[in-house]
């Protein structure tokens, strides 16, 4: 009853923090890369060649991060969205009328910023600051918009694409981001707090202060946290990215391999769901050292395996990871570090993660190109995950103490 109280009290922001995360879904890997096939089949690239275009846009729409994601602390959340998806659905509405390959770095540049980067950054950052006691919570529910679009877009343009031209879906995509402003701008009439700004009802981070970007970057746990920040962007990334390699070199239909990502949704939001309430009531730090192992653990399933039910037990234990990792980072910083200068520092790591999503095509595209299948790949990867996470858990020894500490 509580949970349902809670959720009729707020449900206005709760429903805006997941509409802006479903909208992020147009420039999302798992999205992008329904198209993959058409996309290097219509300009003769290999697996490397697309990797690498893919590479370049997402770096540079991470560099851009690093400037940009400050505005959520100077603009309302409505304000900024509303901008935002313009800018998205121009960059889909350039996506299907792409000329040429040599555009292709530039409608991926478009698609990851204004998609990827700044929707998803400004949905957590809002909810972050909307909320204190129930952060977690909130953010749980309202990144149901990250599992509603991985579970029903992929599934829908899969379909779509078998009798309508590729280009013709892209321009789908810059409609609903246009129809989806006026909801926005409805639902946030009034924003929770009265300004909505990071200077109102602002929690502190450790020592009992709001760190800048500044002092963020020149304290040691930021570093050490890298590894496992950034582990996601890489190989989650990777793996919706090489979806169409990944079915084919195991010999599985690609429509029945998206038919299995409801099944990952599913396991996503249940697990969002009790990461929400654990972090309410133990922090993040007690957990985030532990929630990226399913994904280590995922990955050697679907390394090894060999059936579409292996790959279904491997998307469910990618669904455990990702319902840890889109509440439990998005929590720890306004956690660690406060929430008055939330979106400068967030938008430091949201960079890192993008930069990562951006690593994982063009590395292992390379690495198909060289004749090492993505699967053969995986085992490697899993490897890098479970030492990021060893890292993380000694990083979360040692910072025990600043939050005991006086000012």
């Amino acid at each position: 009853m509580e949970f349902l109280r809670f959720i009729a009290a707020n449900g206005r922001w709760l429903t805006a923090g997941g509409l802006i995360s479903l909208s992020s879904s147009y420039g999302q890997t798992f999205f992008i890369s329904i198209f993959a096939g058409a996309i290097m089949a219509e300009f003769s690239l290999t697996d490397g060649q697309w990797g690498a275009i893919y590479t370049i846009g997402t770096t540079a729409s991470a560099v851009v991060m690093l400037f940009s994601g400050i505005l959520s602390d100077h603009f309302r959340a409505r304000t900024l969205a509303t901008v935002i998806l313009f800018g998205l659905s121009a960059a889909c509405l350039f996506m299907s009328a792409i000329p040429g390959a040599w555009a292709l770095p530039i409608a991926i540049f478009a698609l990851r910023f204004t998609g990827q980067g700044m929707l998803s950054h400004i949905a957590i950052v809002a909810i972050a600051r909307w909320f204190s006691a129930a952060r977690g919570k909130a953010l749980a529910i309202s990144t149901l918009g990250f599992s509603a679009g991985e579970a029903l877009l992929p599934i829908l343009f899969v379909s779509l694409l078998t009798v309508w031209p590729w280009r013709s879906l892209w321009v789908i995509a810059a409609v609903i981001s246009l129809a989806t402003i006026p909801v926005l701008l409805l639902l946030l009439r009034r924003e929770r707090t009265p300004q909505s700004m990071a200077q109102i009802s602002s929690s502190a981070g450790m020592l009992n202060r709001h760190w800048t970007r500044k002092e963020t970057l020149g304290h040691w746990l930021f570093w050490l946290l890298i590894p496992t920040m950034t582990a996601p962007g890489i190989f989650s990334t990777a793996l919706f990215f090489q979806q169409v390699h990944l079915s084919n070199s195991k010999g599985w239909e690609h429509a029945y391999f998206v038919s299995l990502f409801p099944l990952y949704t599913m396991t996503t939001i249940a697990a969002m769901m009790v990461y929400g309430w654990a972090i309410d009531r133990f922090g993040c730090r007690r957990l985030l050292a532990w929630y990226q192992v399913p994904m280590a653990l995922g990955y050697v399933v679907f390394a090894y395996g060999t059936t579409l039910g292996h790959a279904a037990i491997g998307f469910m234990l990618m669904g455990l990871m990702q319902g840890g990792g889109a509440t439990l980072f998005n929590a720890a910083w306004a956690e660690f570090y406060g929430t008055r200068h939330l979106g400068s520092v967030k938008s430091v790591a949201t960079a890192l993660m993008v930069f990562g999503s951006a690593l994982g095509p063009g590395l292992t595209g390379l690495l198909i190109d060289f004749g090492i299948p993505f699967q053969d790949q995986m085992a490697f990867f899993a490897v890098y995950i479970l030492a990021a996470c060893l890292l993380t858990y000694f990083a979360m020894l040692n910072v025990r103490v600043l939050f005991n500490a006086p000012a």
